[in-house]
């Protein structure tokens, strides 16, 4: 009968303990926001979704090769001596159009090492971090400025160019290696025509052997003399 009791007891008490807690935070101030229409202040070195800046970005690849999920992607076509693109905010000045920057978001870990390489801080993290999608598709984000069709035409007029550029070359080259052998048999010939119109009774100034003397013969043994024993 007595633990009857002692359960109603231990079940009120518990009950109350609940209840003193809650009491004593009814008259609290609440520590809590009304998300999304009150949001915290975000930290200002916060690590956020990536945003890249175009008119700055030249090209280099340096934040493809720092990532370490590989979620940069950058294709490049190099610009035609006809054409000017100009310069970055930072003085350095574009060479190459950007046919393709993507950044799929969904595998980015926000590391930031992305960042530090850029010569130009055309990439940099963003307080934005509300960008959740129903898609996974929506979470590349493509930042060129170029249509596909204009980047085919920049990397086909780029291809165009090198193949002719190579080409020059190995014309060049070939022109070279040409004259090098039209050189070389006009020596030849020059050297061959003059040893044919050199005279055949032209003197030698090579000395002739027959007058020397001889040398390394061993003498007779008639003109040895005998030692005579008996002297």
């Amino acid at each position: 009968m007595s633990g009857y009791f002692k359960d109603i007891y231990a079940g009120i008490s518990t009950a109350l303990v609940g209840m003193r807690i809650t009491w004593n935070h009814l008259f609290v101030k609440n520590v809590t926001i009304q998300y999304p229409d009150e949001k915290h202040d975000i930290p200002e070195r916060v690590r956020n979704r990536l945003y890249v800046n175009m008119d700055d970005c030249i090209g280099c690849d340096q934040c493809a090769k720092a990532c370490p999920v590989n979620c940069i992607t950058i294709e490049t076509a190099k610009a035609l001596p006809d054409e000017e693109l100009g310069e970055t905010s930072t003085g350095n000045r574009k060479r190459l159009w950007v046919t393709q920057f993507d950044i799929d978001i969904a595998k980015c870990c926000f590391c930031g090492l992305c960042v530090p390489p850029c010569p130009t801080v055309c990439i940099f993290m963003t307080p934005v971090f509300e960008f959740s999608e129903y898609n996974r598709e929506d979470l590349i984000y493509r930042f060129s400025t170029l249509t596909a069709e204009e980047g085919a035409v920049k990397t086909a007029n780029a291809e165009r160019a090198k193949q002719e550029a190579e080409a020059k070359k190995a014309a060049e080259m070939e022109a070279k290696k040409k004259a090098a052998a039209e050189k070389a048999a006009a020596e030849k010939a020059a050297a061959e025509k003059a040893a044919a119109e050199k005279p055949a009774d032209e003197p030698s100034t090579a000395p002739d052997q027959s007058d020397a003397p001889a040398t390394g013969t061993a003498p007779t043994q008639s003109e040895t003399p005998t030692p005579d024993n008996n002297g």
